[in-house]
């Protein structure tokens, strides 16, 4: 029989919450930013819990235009600093994650030469920032050139494009090896265990919190010298569990992306359409067998776990890349369409603009000690965790311990090309293949449109910590972004194999379908 050692186990984990001990750090919150904070105060040596009420990467992270790069716009606003850090973290997440990370050239159409001008300048300097750690040179490129790279681009008035290179990724992928990489460091991870309520000592400082464990009620009392709130946009309901009713940090934007067929765009160069008429950029992106589209900028007034697309943004997107597709999709053509909310930060509260806040992350602590980081993006996420793990030291008085991040390899670490269909990469696949070696059956594909095979699913239950079937078809494969329709074709296949696994039944297995099938609906255009 097949084995593993499985050191990513939520039971054992939930084990270790019974124990009556004094966690160094404990992290709200299993986005990007959470999981960053846990490994890096993890591999520091302090005793380090991460609860996210949902599952890992369930909100904003899993919804990102899937690119590691260092903001072309940003560059145009000025913020250098930004621009200069983020190229610098790109860098090293191609060292550390080489099977995730990949090169992804870009080319901005040009349709005056005045503006091809203009980019090349600005992506000249874009390179000379990144120094040693440049992905690629920045280049001119005539019409033929252009159209050859970009066979479904109109010609008409095209003068030539300048071609450029950052990174690409995926995003949910790199979320659960980062949380692998933390527990291999000693770190302790849950998924679906939701903070109740903030423990105060007489000094009236943060000691501890109470969380309860969604699977089967149960409640635990746990005591910290530092809690961390990484929450996205949902750090306001933390900070209210802290001081009731006080001003909000945040407040949302929506950003929208469609995914379509890649015959309409039958290319591995993405095109970087620099001034939309909102004044943001737009991408039209290739990802796995599919073309990416977005994103959009619209602030909300509420958050939530499942943002819906408003059917402005779905047709902002749409009218906006007719103007550069010879065969423009339409909405029938939309496989998935998926919304994601960048936590901004409010205009009403104390802490400057919002520009400002919006750019880059902040941290902010509370009276209590409650440490806030909000802000930021996937690119950085790695810097963020160790600022805020600067100042936890600082905050709860902690060993001083230097960052070790910089030169952590993330878990699966390998250069691989991804000539194999499996999704989960790097060093792992290995690890597939020996389960399919003692159950064959294993190997069967579970769609015909889709790559992915049945020992995927029971890898993510046994060593990924997928605990629903949306778990595995939104974030551990990414069917339902990448095709609703077939998402809910594959569900009923995915809870059967779950169920076995997990020594659950038929009746949970009628249940997860129905709830994930509910949950996809929301990713499908009506037409």
């Amino acid at each position: 029989m097949y084995h593993h050692q499985q050191f990513f186990n939520r039971n054992l984990f939930l084990l270790s919450l019974a124990e009556d001990v004094i966690w160094d750090v404990i992290v709200i919150g299993g986005g990007a930013t959470g999981l960053g904070t846990a490994l890096d105060s993890a591999s520091r040596g302090f005793k380090t819990l991460l609860l996210e009420q949902s599952d890992f990467a369930k909100g904003t992270s899993s919804r990102s235009t899937k690119l590691i790069h260092g903001g072309v716009r940003y560059l145009a606003q000025g913020h250098i600093a930004m621009v200069y850090e983020a190229l610098k973290e790109r860098g090293l997440l191609l060292k550390n994650a080489p099977h995730i990370i990949k090169k992804q050239v870009f080319i901005i159409p040009c349709y005056g030469l005045w503006s091809g001008l203009k980019y090349l300048i600005g992506l000249k300097i874009y390179d000379l920032m990144a120094g040693k750690l440049r992905f690629g040179k920045s280049t001119f490129l005539n019409k033929n050139k252009v159209l050859e790279l970009l066979p479904g681009l109109k010609a008409q008035g095209l003068k030539g494009g300048v071609a450029y290179f950052d990174g690409q990724f995926d995003d949910t992928r790199l979320a659960v090896n980062i949380a692998q990489t933390c527990a291999e460091q000693g770190g302790t991870l849950l998924n679906y265990v939701q903070v109740k309520e903030l423990l105060k000592g007489i000094d009236k400082k943060i000691n501890g919190l109470i969380a309860t464990d969604l699977e089967n009620n149960r409640e635990f009392k746990l005591q910290a010298r530092a809690v961390v709130n990484a929450t996205g946009v949902f750090v306001d309901d933390i900070l209210n569990m802290d001081t009731p009713g006080r001003k909000p940090l945040v407040s949302p934007s929506q950003g929208v992306h469609l995914v379509i067929d890649k015959s309409f765009m039958s290319a591995e160069t993405a095109i970087m359409i620099p001034e939309t008429s909102d004044g943001r950029v737009l991408f039209a992106v290739p990802w796995k067998d599919h073309v990416l589209l977005g994103t959009t900028d619209t602030p909300l007034s509420k958050h939530s776990l499942e943002p819906i697309a408003l059917e402005k943004e779905i047709r902002f997107i749409l009218q906006t890349i007719r103007n550069y597709l010879i065969t423009a999709p339409l909405r029938k053509d939309v496989l998935s369409v998926f919304a994601g909310l960048r936590p901004l930060a409010a205009s009403n509260n104390d802490l400057g603009n919002t520009k400002e806040l919006s750019r880059s992350h902040k941290i902010f602590v509370s009276e209590s000690g409650l440490i806030t980081i909000t802000g930021g993006k996937w690119t950085t996420y790695r810097k963020m965790a160790e600022d805020t793990v600067d100042k936890v030291i600082k905050v709860a008085g902690l060993r001083h311990v230097a960052c070790k991040t910089a030169d952590l390899k993330i878990h699966g670490s390998m250069n691989c090309h991804n000539d194999s269909s499996l999704l989960v990469c790097g060093s792992d696949k290995a690890n597939i293949s020996a389960l399919i070696a003692t159950e064959p059956r294993l190997a069967n594909k579970l769609h015909n449109k889709m790559p992915y095979i049945q020992a995927e699913i029971i890898w993510a239950v046994r060593n990924e910590m997928a605990r629903t079937v949306e778990d595995v078809l939104a974030r551990r494969l990414r069917v339902l972004f990448l095709d609703a329709r077939v998402a809910i074709e594959m569900a009923p296949q995915v809870a059967s194999l779950m169920s076995k696994e997990l020594n659950l039944d038929v009746t949970w297995e009628k249940e997860q379908v129905k709830t994930f099938v509910e949950l996809a609906n929301n990713y499908l255009l009506e037409p």
